[in-house]
C-alpha cells in the first residue's frame, strides 16, 4: 500500500464533525472535577493571537528536530502521522502497516521515529500497560517499525543531541520489577548493525513503592541531567529531575498535594513545560482531569511558575502534552476534555512564545 498523503482541511472536517457533537456537550455540562468558578462555553472557539490549531484530530504531538514538522497519533491505538509546518500536509507514517496499535510517536535526534505501543490490540489495559513497548522506524517512506525487545510504561525521554533514551518499567511489564516499585532506565539506540539495538543499559532510579511512580521526562544539560515525573497517590503529581552523574536528585514543584506533569523542556535546559492544576485553588477541581500547561524553572524553589493557558477556566476545557521546539519559538500541544483517559486528544495546536 502506498504512503498515504491527505490534506489538512479533508482529515480536518471529517473529524471535527465526528466530534464536535460530543464535544459540545461535554463543555457545556458540567462533571465532577470541573465545577467552581468555571465559565460555559467553547475554550477552543476563540483562541489567542499566539495559539494556531493545526488539526482537528490526534494527540501526543512530536516536533522535528529541524522545527518544520509535527508528528503526532490520529489516535490512541492507531496510525503515526506528521504534519508539515508550512504547507500544512498531513501525511500517515503507519498506515501500510495492518492494525497499527501505536500510542506514541518521536523523533530521535537524527529525525527517525520511535514508536511507542502494543504488536496488536487486545484491550486498552492490557495493551497499554503489559504490552507497552519500544519501536524503532526509519524516516525513510515506506519503512516498517522494527521491535527494540524493550517493553516500558507510558512515555520515553529521547536526547536532543544524541541516540540516548530513557523509560520506566513497572511490574506490569517486566515481572522482576516488584509489584509497587518503578524505576528508570537509561540506553543507547545503536544504529550501526543491520538490527537496531539498545546499549550500554542503566538502571538510574528505583522508587520503592507507589509513592512515587516515575515516568521519564526530558534530557537536558548535555545529556547529563534528566528530568521525569513523580506520580502520587491521590492524583498527585512531582516535577523531579536527576543528575544522571551523581544520581542526586531534586524536587522542582515543591507544592504537595497538587498535580504537576513534567511535559517538554526549553532549549536551554533551565525551564520545562508542565501539566498543572495549580489553577484549581481558584476554580476548583483537582488533578490530572484539569490540566492547564505551566511553564516551571528548574531552580529548584517552585517559586518561578508561569501559567501559560487558560483553556481550563471552562468546564471540561482541558489542554495537555505540550512539547517544545529546539529554537524555543514555539511549542506544539494537543485539545483534551477533562473527563476524558489521559493522553487522549482531539486536535493539535502552536504556541508561539513572544517575548
Amino acid at each position: 500500500m502506498k504512503k498515504k498523503i491527505v490534506s489538512l482541511f479533508a482529515l480536518s472536517l471529517f473529524f471535527f464533525a465526528a466530534i464536535q457533537p460530543v464535544f459540545a456537550q461535554t463543555v457545556t455540562t458540567e462533571n465532577d472535577t470541573a465545577t467552581g468558578k468555571r465559565k460555559i462555553g467553547d475554550p477552543y472557539a476563540k483562541l489567542p493571537a499566539n495559539i494556531e490549531r493545526i488539526t482537528y484530530f490526534g494527540e501526543r504531538a512530536d516536533i522535528s528536530p529541524d522545527n518544520q514538522r509535527v508528528a503526532f497519533m490520529a489516535k490512541s491505538f492507531g496510525d503515526a502521522m506528521v504534519v508539515d509546518l508550512q504547507t500544512k500536509r498531513i501525511t500517515c507514517l503507519t498506515c501500510h502497516i495492518p492494525a497499527a496499535a501505536f500510542l506514541r510517536v518521536m523523533h530521535l535526534s537524527n529525525g527517525d521515529y520511535l514508536l511507542i505501543g502494543a504488536d496488536h490490540f487486545e484491550d486498552i489495559r492490557t495493551s497499554r500497560n503489559r504490552d507497552n513497548e519500544l519501536w524503532y522506524m526509519s524516516k525513510v517512506p515506506g519503512s516498517k517499525p522494527v521491535k527494540l525487545g524493550q517493553k516500558m510504561s507510558e512515555g520515553a525521554a529521547i536526547s536532543k543531541k544524541s541516540m540516548k533514551i530513557s523509560f520506566s518499567e513497572l511490574h506490569e511489564q517486566i515481572p522482576d520489577v516488584q509489584p509497587g516499585h518503578s524505576r528508570l532506565v537509561v540506553v543507547d539506540l545503536d544504529l550501526s548493525g543491520s538490527t537496531p539495538q539498545l546499549v550500554n543499559r542503566q538502571i538510574v532510579y528505583e522508587s520503592p513503592d507507589k509513592s512515587c511512580t516515575v515516568e521519564a521526562g526530558d534530557f537536558y544539560d548535555n545529556d547529563t541531567k534528566m528530568t521525569f515525573t513523580c506520580y502520587e497517590p491521590g492524583n498527585n503529581a512531582s516535577v523531579m529531575g536527576i543528575d544522571l552523574k551523581t544520581k542526586q536528585v531534586t524536587n522542582f514543584t515543591k507544592a504537595p498535594g497538587t498535580y504537576n506533569e513534567v511535559e517538554g523542556i526549553f532549549p536551554d535546559g533551565k525551564y520545562v513545560c508542565v501539566e498543572g492544576d495549580r489553577q484549581c485553588a481558584w476554580l476548583g477541581g483537582h488533578g490530572s482531569g484539569n490540566a492547564d500547561i505551566w511553564k516551571l524553572g528548574l531552580d529548584g524553589t517552585g517559586k518561578d511558575f508561569v501559567r501559560l493557558t487558560t483553556f481550563n477556566d471552562y468546564r471540561g476545557g482541558k489542554v495537555s502534552n505540550p512539547v517544545v521546539a529546539t529554537n524555543g519559538k514555539f511549542m506544539a500541544f494537543q485539545v483534551a476534555r477533562s473527563h476524558e483517559v489521559a493522553g487522549v486528544g482531539y486536535g493539535i495546536m502552536i504556541y508561539k512564545f513572544t517575548k
